[in-house]
């Protein structure tokens, strides 16, 4: 049975590492370190490792993996120099006997991806995420566009609300501390705050990210007039979302 860890990293990332049958996966590394004394204590051999995106808290400890275990497989996007297998929308991998799709999900950067795990006799995938969805919050835009990630996370929301979800990284206090200053009624936040300081958060359900994420509350009122009052637009969706996304950059 495969099992998923995170491996902290850091000040606030995860590492996520997926395991069976002695072999092991991991995403994102930003560094070899913490990988490696895990791989050891653990008696494990890397199989392969997936990228997100190209940032370098997400590739800084591939080298140095690949130095260690140099059969391990790289998947990413196309243009990252240290990717070995190139992937792109839709396509598949099998990673320790379980079905990988990829979803291009850009925003955040241009090239982002998400890969989609489906583990057997489980009805949900399990997404990681990268730096496109974080719990309450989602990734600033670097070299992608405000509409790119409104529409990948539009993408997410269209998961069944089981589903779990991975980021890079431990935001959840903060970024709950953002959304209650725009949803202050907001009881699922509050609830959630109220045990997120440091205490890991990760993995989250679709479920929960739609009754605390304000990213994916654009139809709440509460957050509309809060965005209206700070003078912004909300002539749609999309409004409201590019206005979220610059409050929480001044936040």
């Amino acid at each position: 049975m495969m099992t998923i860890t995170p491996i902290p990293a850091f000040n606030d990332n995860y590492i996520w590492l997926m395991q069976a049958n002695e072999q092991a996966v991991c995403v994102d590394p930003g560094e070899a370190a913490p990988v490696l004394a895990y791989l050891q204590q653990h008696r494990l051999s890397l199989h392969s490792i997936l990228i997100t995106h190209h940032h370098r808290d997400h590739i800084g400890g591939v080298a140095d993996l690949q130095e260690a275990f140099p059969d391990a497989i790289i998947y990413g996007p196309e243009d990252i120099a240290c990717v070995t297998q190139a992937m792109q929308e839709g396509d598949v991998l099998d990673v320790l006997g379980e079905p990988v799709v990829v979803w291009e999900v850009p925003g955040h950067t241009h090239n982002h991806i998400a890969y989609l795990l489906t583990i057997h006799g489980t009805a949900a995938p399990h997404v990681f995420c990268g730096d496109t969805l974080f719990s309450a919050g989602c990734g600033r835009v670097f070299c992608g566009t405000i509409e790119q990630l409104q529409h990948s996370l539009a993408r997410f929301q269209s998961l069944p609300d089981a589903t779990l979800f991975y980021p890079a990284h431990e935001y959840t206090a903060s970024n709950l501390r953002f959304a209650l200053s725009v949803e202050p009624d907001n009881q699922a936040a509050i609830a959630a705050l109220a045990v997120a300081t440091d205490t890991p958060t990760l993995p989250v359900t679709l479920a929960h990210e739609k009754a605390i994420n304000p990213f994916l509350r654009l139809d709440s009122e509460q957050i509309q007039q809060q965005v209206a009052l700070q003078g912004m637009s909300m002539i749609n969706d999309a409004a409201v979302f590019a206005s979220l996304r610059q409050l929480k950059n001044q936040f």
